[in-house]
């Protein structure tokens, strides 16, 4: 058994439990999912910072060039970074899945009042911790995104990848879809993005880049039994985090039904 397998059988029972999280039972109205959709779009977002670390330690961002020393981890995160920043939108565009995210929750209805005012904050210098707190990006969120900051500025390559790889949204179950698809008809059709979104980000995290961050992963913890603890440690903590937003936001829609029915 390869390290890399080891450690997916260590987690097995941490993503099973997730991938049969309650919250799933609650959005059961657009509602529902418009409060699941404010509070992941953080997810979607920091999942994206996660990319650009890589990629920066990987390849060669920085004006003059020089070539990298690791030319496999470099094709592998660049092959990754095209289609997460700038993937095929559905109308003969190209968009990032965050922007796409986004884009789907404007057409459900859901607000983007609070991922905008953080981002509004991030361009004009504040930093991470500072811009959570005045954009009022709710607990659970602000909790998650926190939780991978932490590993991200650790600058351990091994801890960034396992979250990378083991944080990603293949985390959603096929249930989510279909509950997705059975509102979008309530919703005339005003959920057709976020579909797209999930056929899109989900499918080529399964097919392609599930499998490509595995790889990287190899490539980057190599033999070595301590990066592999790193490496699990990192993996636990990211899927424990992925728990207590999905906690978080579960907590919410409930307090949403239990008040619309007062």
């Amino acid at each position: 058994m390869t390290h890399l397998q080891h450690l997916q059988q260590r987690l097995a029972a941490l993503k099973t439990a997730l991938l049969e999280h309650p919250v799933y039972r609650e959005i059961d109205s657009l509602e529902a999912l418009r409060v699941f959709m404010e509070h992941h779009v953080f997810a979607v977002w920091d999942f994206m910072s996660l990319l650009k670390t890589l990629q920066r330690a990987l390849s060669c961002v920085d004006v003059p060039w020089l070539p990298t020393a690791n030319v496999i981890g470099c094709r592998f995160i660049n092959e990754i970074v095209v289609a997460e920043e700038s993937d095929e939108d559905g109308e003969d565009g190209f968009v990032s899945h965050f922007e796409l995210y986004r884009r789907a929750m404007t057409q459900c209805g859901a607000s983007t009042a609070a991922i905008d005012g953080f981002l509004d904050a991030l361009r004009r210098g504040t930093t991470v911790s500072a811009a959570l707190e005045s954009a009022r990006v709710g607990d659970c969120a602000r909790s998650f995104v926190r939780r991978t900051f932490e590993i991200i500025d650790q600058g351990d390559l091994c801890a960034v990848v396992s979250s990378f790889t083991f944080g990603r949204e293949d985390l959603l179950p096929a249930l989510f879809g279909r509950i997705v698809e059975e509102l979008n008809v309530e919703a005339c059709g005003g959920l057709a993005t976020f579909l797209y979104y999930l056929n899109r980000h989900i499918g080529l995290d399964g097919d392609e880049h599930g499998p490509m961050a595995g790889k990287l992963m190899q490539c980057l913890c190599g033999s070595d039994a301590q990066n592999w603890k790193v490496a699990e440690q990192a993996a636990v903590s990211s899927l424990e985090a992925r728990r207590e937003l999905w906690d978080g936001i579960h907590a919410l829609i409930r307090e949403r039904n239990a008040a619309a029915r007062r």
